[in-house]
C-alpha cells in the first residue's frame, strides 16, 4: 500500500545547546513541493518551518538558499552533515542534521511524489476555492 505522507524524527544538534533536539522531517502528497521542518522545544511544544523540497535536495549535495534559509552540506568532526541557518527577526538558529538520514527521508519523499509529478497531486479547484473563501463578490 503507498503512503501518501512520509515521517522522520532525528536528533539535530542545534547550536548554543548542550544536548542534541529532536526534529521532526514531513513530507505529504498533499502539499508536494513542501517539507515541514518541526524542532522540539524544551517545553515539548513544536516549531515548524516550511521549507521547499528542492531545497532540501540541493542541501545533500551543495550549498542552497537564499534569506531567511540556507542550507549546506559539511563534514564536522568526521560526520557528514547538513547545516541549516534560520533566520528571523527575532534572531537566528543553526541546525546540524545528518546527511544520510535527510537523503533517506527525501527518497522517500521521492517515491511517494517524484520530482515533475508535483503539480498533478494539486487539486487546484480546491486550493483555489479554499484561498478565496472570505474573500467578498
Amino acid at each position: 500500500m503507498k503512503t501518501d505522507t512520509v515521517q522522520q524524527d532525528m536528533f539535530t544538534v542545534l547550536h548554543g545547546q548542550p544536548a542534541p533536539v529532536v526534529t521532526r522531517w514531513t513530507y505529504r502528497a498533499e502539499d508536494p513541493f513542501a517539507v515541514t521542518l518541526a524542532v522540539r522545544t524544551r517545553h515539548d511544544r513544536w516549531v515548524e518551518w516550511l521549507l521547499a523540497r528542492e531545497l532540501v535536495m540541493e542541501a545533500l549535495d551543495g550549498p542552497a538558499g537564499i534569506g531567511d534559509i540556507r542550507m549546506s552540506p559539511q563534514e564536522v568532526q568526521g560526520y557528514d552533515i547538513v547545516e541549516i541557518e534560520i533566520r528571523s527577526s527575532d534572531g537566528r538558529a543553526v541546525l546540524e542534521v545528518d546527511r544520510d538520514l535527510l537523503r533517506h527521508f527525501i527518497d522517500a519523499s521521492l517515491d511517494v511524489v517524484a520530482v515533475g509529478d508535483e503539480a498533478a497531486e494539486i487539486d487546484f479547484d480546491s486550493e483555489i476555492a479554499r484561498l478565496t473563501q472570505g474573500c467578498p463578490e
